[in-house]
């Protein structure tokens, strides 16, 4: 070898330019091909009548349940060169796209192909399908429930897992209990899941009478579905034992005898309502004592016993507990009896540091009678920092000295609430409302039982909503409602 050439091999062997070429996108639709044409296809599946060529090798290296199906002798399918699928209905119609991702890995989803999908993929246990439809679902809940959807989302997660979207159906569901009620899909929540929502104490409702005629329309149409009236006359009070009739006034008590399943389950309900009756009259013991032992019921209506701590005195199957506490703990009302609505308009002019101020009055007591206890209020101030919060400079005098204090900046959203009227404990919930697809609705809920004292007036809540999702310059924040999606929502439920 010459010198000239040995010098050349070795600056060759020094200088190695390496350079990756990236040309998937040509394999992926050489791989497309495939299944557009039916190319070298050896296995042919039939899905309502439909056939499709495929290939033995992707199927399997894209699912589990096709890999056992096709490639273990003990099934009598790895023999065939055809076979027959059975689908749901709703699968049938997406069953194609579900294919055509197995060969390219992409798929348009939206809210009414999303769940099919998802069902195909959990069938077939296609994981990155499924994680795509399950991220896809998580951020589009507010869009399931504009389409009369998330009862159909929420039910199938539950049976299914997915625990990501069922929290997140359920958060929506239970904040936003009155939009989902007027929904069409509303009937078709079954009895179960119903059940779930009227035990919990963070429904957010206008109060407990409209959370009582809800129940009352999807009993209605759950009627309209049978003609089992056997059936009916167990679901009425399976239900409405989760209603707390002791949170109706005295005045809502009273119209309930002229809805036309208290006339005709008017045992069932009599006995509710004499023990609201009984708590607004300041009976409740003397009540409890009389009808400790009463079963007069439990022999029309034998239902269950609900899940619950077990009480000394002997309740009847019939009705909650009476000395359940949850009878008589409210759940988060929107009336105006105990909330109160702070808006901020323009809220893209409010200054930076601004503060928006609300005074307000909620009622002191659950209790509805003639005493003077019963009609006291309690005065709330609530301060709302929305742009952050910004103490200035200032000098605090001490006994040693004067102590200069220097300015401080929170970046947080800040919310204080102020009491006027002395020492209570009370429930607080704070509603965080946005708007999505044009619906808005109540997004994010803070609660919290706190004790004000006379040295303790207020609480401050920081970080009531991500700073920096609320003020971004770059996109409109999901927690901004209005028209022009430039109006901030908070509205502040206390009861006792």
């Amino acid at each position: 070898m010459s010198c000239d050439n040995q010098h050349l091999h070795e600056e060759c062997n020094n200088e190695i330019h390496d350079q990756q070429i990236d040309n998937s996108s040509t394999i992926l639709e050489k791989i497309a091909k495939l299944y557009a044409e039916r190319l070298l296809s050896d296995i042919i599946l039939e899905v309502d009548g439909q056939q499709f060529a495929a290939h033995r090798l992707i199927l399997c290296a894209s699912s589990d349940v096709f890999q056992v199906m096709l490639m273990n002798p003990k099934w009598s399918e790895s023999q065939e060169t055809r076979i027959v699928l059975h689908e749901d209905p709703l699968c049938v119609k997406v069953f194609p796209e579900f294919l055509r991702y197995l060969y390219i890995g992409r798929i348009n989803i939206n809210h009414i192909l999303v769940l099919p999908l998802l069902t195909l993929a959990d069938k077939y246990n296609v994981k990155d399908l499924v994680k795509l439809c399950v991220d896809y679902m998580c951020h589009h809940i507010v869009s399931a429930a504009k389409h009369n959807l998330i009862v159909s989302w929420l039910q199938y997660t539950i049976n299914c897992g997915h625990k990501d979207v069922y929290d997140a159906c359920i958060k929506f569901v239970k904040y936003n209990f009155e939009l989902i009620a007027k929904m069409d899909d509303y009937g078709n929540l079954e009895t179960d899941v119903l059940i779930t929502f009227l035990q919990k104490s963070d429904l957010v409702i206008t109060d407990e009478y409209t959370l009582f005629n809800f129940v009352t329309h999807w009993l209605s149409l759950q009627e309209s579905k049978t003609d089992d009236e056997k059936g009916i006359e167990l679901l009425v009070p399976m239900v409405m034992q989760y209603i707390r009739y002791p949170n109706m006034s005295p005045h809502q008590l009273a119209s309930l005898l002229l809805n036309p399943f208290v006339i005709r389950f008017k045992e069932f309900f009599v006995n509710q309502m004499s023990l609201a009756m009984a708590f607004h009259s300041n009976k409740l013991d003397e009540y409890l004592s009389l009808h400790s032992t009463d079963k007069s019921n439990s022999d029309r209506f034998p239902i269950l016993p609900k899940k619950k701590k077990l009480c000394s005195k002997k309740c009847s199957s019939l009705s909650v507990c009476f000395s359940d506490t949850t009878q008589y703990t409210p759940r988060l009302y929107t009336s105006e009896k105990w909330s109160s609505t702070l808006v901020v308009d323009n809220y893209r002019n409010l200054p930076i540091y601004g503060m928006r101020t609300l005074v307000f009055q909620t009622s002191a007591s659950l209790v509805e009678s003639d005493s003077k206890s019963a009609h006291a209020k309690n005065e709330w101030v609530v301060d709302l920092y929305p742009k952050g919060v910004w103490f200035k400079k200032f000098f605090l005098i001490l006994w040693q000295g004067t102590l200069e204090m220097p300015e401080c900046v929170l970046k947080t959203v800040r919310l204080s609430l102020t009491s006027l009227t002395g020492s209570k404990r009370v429930n607080i919930g704070i509603l965080m409302y946005g708007k999505q697809n044009g619906i808005e609705h109540v997004c994010n809920v803070y609660q919290r039982r706190f004790s004000f004292t006379e040295k303790e007036k207020m609480l401050n809540v920081n970080d009531l909503i991500p700073f920096d999702e609320l003020n971004s310059t770059n996109a409109r924040s999901s927690y901004l409602t209005g028209p022009d999606n430039d109006t901030l929502k908070v509205q502040i439920v206390i009861t006792p």
